[in-house]
């Protein structure tokens, strides 16, 4: 099926007493047995649900996984897929990721026993030189967050296997509608749900998407055991923001290209990050990897010219907040929230500054947005 099509169907037939053409939402808490051992297939919501099933093998459809666990956040799939491994094992992974997932790596998970490698996952010889004998897991996140970096998936996950580590790829920032990390042979795909999956800016979710049958049954177990799963109410709302993927990425593509054009030629602007300019330096890799560019871009502010505060103020159009991949445009300074836990050293590692303006681009005119821009950027 196409894709736009499989977002529209997969798990959405399951009512046969009513034949609603919408996947209904179970809120139950528990389901009754016909007699010891015998059930309609779940027995308790936490283990499993209909309406979460339903969104589950939608979301493994369209990664082209053998099957999914939805769960409460993105951080909560993040958190599931590192009780993968055990104290005392290694993970490598990218010094620009996303500042929940770097919070969590360093800060919770460190202390605990866990061991991390920071690095520029752009450069092979970094990733390969971060190998240990006891590195269980590479963590590769790509278009990184905010700066769009793009990490060389089918180099790093062959590093990966050669060395018998699993392979996770955070592809929130894309979507399976332009990045397919299985296409690559990735182990794990994770997702925040809450982003473009949905794309609605009204939940919150995560998702892993598994590689083969066993990643499948240890992620169902962790899942379950964690208690991490997705109510039947939020998984309801995701099934239902996953039918217009397809549409909802093309719009932010088309005004993201627009916008980043727009912005790499304004005066107070010192550099745009977008994959999809001919200033991006990886465009051999993006061509071969990525099947669009996304709607998600930043920037470097002058802010001689334009204070920040300033800027985001006049802004009418763009909202002043965290989260991205929903239908209406957000900006925000990643030093300051998004990443603000990495601390100066991390985020300067990043290369992330106090003038990086983060861009999630939503579907309204792109004609408005510019306008709403070109007013805020005047001095």
């Amino acid at each position: 099926m196409n894709i736009y099509t499989k977002s529209v169907h997969t798990g959405v037939s399951i009512d046969k007493t009513f034949n609603s053409v919408i996947t209904p939402i179970y809120p139950t808490s528990t389901f009754f047995f016909d007699e010891i051992g015998k059930n309609k297939g779940y027995d308790y919501t936490r283990s499993g649900n209909p309406t979460r099933a339903a969104l589950e093998a939608n979301i493994a459809a369209l990664e082209g996984g053998v099957g999914c666990s939805a769960t409460a956040t993105g951080m909560a799939a993040v958190s599931a897929v590192l009780f993968f491994l055990k104290p005392g094992e290694h993970v490598i992974t990218g010094n620009d990721i996303y500042g929940g997932t770097w919070r969590l790596f360093n800060s919770v998970l460190k202390p605990m026993g866990y061991e991390f490698s920071f690095v520029n996952m752009r450069d092979l010889s970094a990733v390969r030189a971060a190998v240990r004998k006891n590195t269980k897991m590479v963590w590769i996140e790509t278009p990184s967050n905010p700066l769009l970096n793009i990490v060389d998936m089918g180099a790093v996950i062959s590093l990966a296997r050669k060395i018998k580590s699993l392979s996770v790829v955070d592809n929130t920032f894309l979507s399976p509608y332009f990045q397919k990390p299985f296409e690559f042979k990735a182990d794990i795909v994770v997702h925040s749900t809450t982003k473009y999956i949905n794309g609605h800016s009204d939940v919150v979710g995560g998702a892993i998407i598994y590689g083969n049958q066993q990643l499948h049954e240890r992620g169902r177990f962790l899942v379950n055991a964690l208690g991490v799963a997705q109510s039947p109410y939020d998984a309801w709302l995701v099934l239902r923001g996953i039918k217009t993927l397809g549409p909802r990425m093309e719009a932010h593509q088309a005004n993201a290209i627009k916008i980043a054009h727009f912005l790499e030629s304004h005066p107070c602007v010192k550099k745009v990050y977008y994959p999809g300019l001919k200033s991006h330096p990886q465009q051999a890799l993006i061509k071969e990897q990525m099947k669009g560019f996304g709607g998600m871009l930043a920037f470097e502010l002058k802010t001689k010219k334009v204070s920040l505060n300033q800027f985001f103020k006049k802004l009418k159009y763009f909202a002043l907040a965290e989260s991205l991949g929903g239908v209406e445009s957000l900006v925000e300074a990643p030093w300051f929230m998004s990443h603000a836990s990495m601390g100066p050293r991390g985020l300067r590692a990043s290369g992330i500054t106090k003038e990086t303006v983060r861009v999630s681009v939503g579907i309204e005119g792109a004609e408005d947005l510019i306008a709403d821009l070109t007013q805020a950027l005047k001095g």
